[in-house]
């Protein structure tokens, strides 16, 4: 038990809160605390600025820009959250994440959470970056990947999908060829040989926001299973996966996060 008393350590969350949601914000009064003040709640808004930005966004495991690309796919699976998606696509940005990485989970996710969801966010994004200087275009040589040089769009999304999933994915494509033979190939030839194999997004981050979108989504508890394994697959960790979960708790609900922890622990038994 600690020996901090508890109005101290409150105290010391809120403090160390601020001090994060100014630089993610970039403005030296959070409007959230103005919001809560306005309805009589000034006491609860420092409270969830303590705990959600005091305490859960400095835990160890996973990186500050990972947690906002996170917050951010899991916002656009939501659907209904354009405020606080425009907030969260500029702390991005404020804590080193780049306009095409933003973009980029945007499209990710829009073979897990629909397109209409997809574009909704393309247009939150549009009205941030409208607000901001200009952007050099990202530079750098391409990386090594199991899928250069493969021109088909089907062999190169298989490609992907092998990096990505291992045998699962293929046993997916498998399983459907009964039923809707063609949405499997579509699922090979768009989501992995089209959106996978883009530059911007490692592989591992593309991961975490797909993790994201499944949790927000809440109903996709087999998908979500599938995307641990590979998130595993490509060199993220349990640590990262368990930290992503619970950070997700406070945007999609303690219910989604814990029916996604369920699901981690299957997936861990299993490895």
């Amino acid at each position: 038990m600690s020996d901090v008393p508890e109005q101290d350590h409150a105290a010391a969350s809120f403090a160390q809160g601020l001090a994060l949601i100014q630089q993610l914000g970039g403005v030296e009064r959070p409007a959230v605390l103005d919001l809560f003040e306005s309805i009589g709640e000034g006491a609860f808004g420092e409270q969830c600025v303590g705990f959600i930005y005091g305490d859960v966004y400095h835990r160890p495991g996973l990186p500050l820009p990972d947690r906002q690309l996170a917050t951010v796919a899991a916002l656009i699976a939501l659907g209904y959250a354009g405020s606080q998606l425009q907030f969260h696509a500029k702390a991005a940005l404020n804590v080193g994440c780049t306009r095409r990485q933003l973009v980029e989970t945007a499209i990710q996710i829009s073979s897990f959470a629909g397109f209409p969801a997809t574009l909704n966010a393309l247009g939150e994004l549009k009205t941030v970056f409208a607000t901001l200087p200009a952007e050099q275009p990202p530079t750098g040589a391409a990386a090594d990947v199991p899928w250069a040089g493969i021109e088909d769009r089907y062999e190169r999304g298989l490609a992907a999908m092998k990096a990505v999933d291992g045998d699962a994915g293929e046993k997916v494509a498998r399983a459907l060829e009964d039923i809707a033979p063609d949405l499997a190939r579509y699922i090979v030839e768009f989501t992995f040989g089209e959106i996978y194999t883009r530059p911007h997004l490692t592989l591992r981050l593309r991961e975490i926001v797909t993790i994201a979108a499944c949790v927000a989504l809440g109903t996709a508890t087999p998908q979500l299973k599938v995307h641990l394994h590979a998130t595993l697959n490509v060199g993220g960790t349990e640590k990262e996966i368990v930290e992503t979960i619970l950070h997700l708790a406070f945007y999609c609900g303690f219910p989604a996060a814990l029916n996604a922890i369920a699901a981690a622990r299957e997936v861990f038994a299993q490895r």
